[in-house]
């Protein structure tokens, strides 16, 4: 593999808001569900036009970035008007991509609402780089990088550390589950799924017993060919994967999946996150700003994720917004 190969973005993308989009989503739930069923919570689908500035912190501090594709579920993020004021030469490299292109095959899985089924098929977006990172849309590029921040000697970096499993809370569901059946059916239990537990469970299919490489919520560097190989090679794993449209307690992490698949052929690149994590609901005052002030001191930060801004106060989100505007000089 050529080390100047082309690197391209991969961002998800949801309004939540939308009437067409909420409608889709509330055939698959009652109203209860929308509040108990693990990964229908609102939260996880709503929208501040986060991704406009994703966008932009990408084209102005990773310049050779080839294309950014938006994955989205039949919606139009509208971040052309401000692309094309601030990099008008970068509007033709970002395109956005419906589910139905890279659930073709496995349109009986469609509508999903769920970010792992989405992130398991994004290596099926036609022309995507074999060199791509994913982004949710809440995570923003503080300063300039290079491509070697992502990839090097033509391998993916893997952004983490490692971790022990996360027995604990394993043991613990498993008595919660053991109690609950004698209050509810197998079919009204839903365990909460978790971002670690979700990650520990692609290691473990892999064959790690004793640790696992844990990433956080940072822009993370995937090998195309080497998840196309894989799923190719266990389309069963994939079809039962993708077939909860809403986050499941037993499915595995794509990027936890392709990290252990790299560690696995011997690929070494590891370097911590350098991301901030930013979660402004329910923080006391100066929060948001103590955050960024990490984030101009401490130079080795390239990365900030801005989660469940939606659900902070209208001030703190417009901190978040303005600062976010004045690191990428937009007024």
């Amino acid at each position: 593999m050529k080390e100047n190969q082309h690197i391209d973005i991969v961002i998800a993308w949801v309004n939540g808001a939308d009437p067409i989009h909420k409608n889709k989503r509330l055939k698959f739930l009652n109203k209860s569900q929308e509040i108990i069923l693990p990964g229908a919570n609102k939260t996880r689908f709503h929208s501040l036009n986060e991704v406009e500035y994703c966008v932009l912190s990408i084209l102005k501090f990773a310049s050779f970035v080839r294309n950014i594709f938006i994955v989205t579920d039949n919606q139009d993020p509208k971040i052309s008007a401000a692309v094309q004021k601030h990099f008008p030469e970068r509007l033709k490299n970002i395109r956005i991509v419906d589910h139905t292109e890279i659930f073709k095959g496995y349109e009986q899985f469609l509508p999903t609402f769920n970010s792992i089924c989405i992130s398991n098929m994004l290596w099926k977006i036609k022309g995507l780089s074999n060199q791509f990172v994913y982004f949710n849309d809440d995570i923003f590029l503080l300063r300039k990088i290079t491509p070697s921040d992502w990839f090097r000697r033509g391998r993916p970096v893997l952004r983490g550390s490692w971790s022990t499993p996360p027995y604990e809370r394993i043991l613990w569901d498993k008595l919660k589950h053991f109690f609950l059946n004698f209050s509810m059916s197998q079919n009204e239990i839903k365990l909460a799924a978790s971002f670690q537990l979700n990650q520990w469970n692609a290691a473990n299919k892999l064959g790690f017993s004793f640790r696992y490489f844990k990433s956080g919520h940072t822009p993370l560097a995937m090998d195309r060919d080497r998840l196309e190989t894989y799923f190719y090679s266990n389309p069963e794993v994939l079809e039962k994967n993708i077939s909860h449209r809403f986050r499941n307690y037993s499915q595995f992490n794509t990027v936890s999946l392709a990290n252990h698949l790299e560690i696995n052929s011997g690929n070494t690149n590891f370097e911590k996150s350098q991301a901030v994590y930013l979660q402004p609901h329910n923080r006391r005052d100066k929060y948001v700003e103590k955050k960024f002030n990490l984030c101009k001191s401490d130079k080795s930060k390239l990365f900030i994720c801005a989660q469940s801004l939606d659900l902070a106060n209208e001030k703190d989100q417009t901190n978040v917004l303005k600062t976010m505007r004045a690191i990428l000089k937009l007024d």
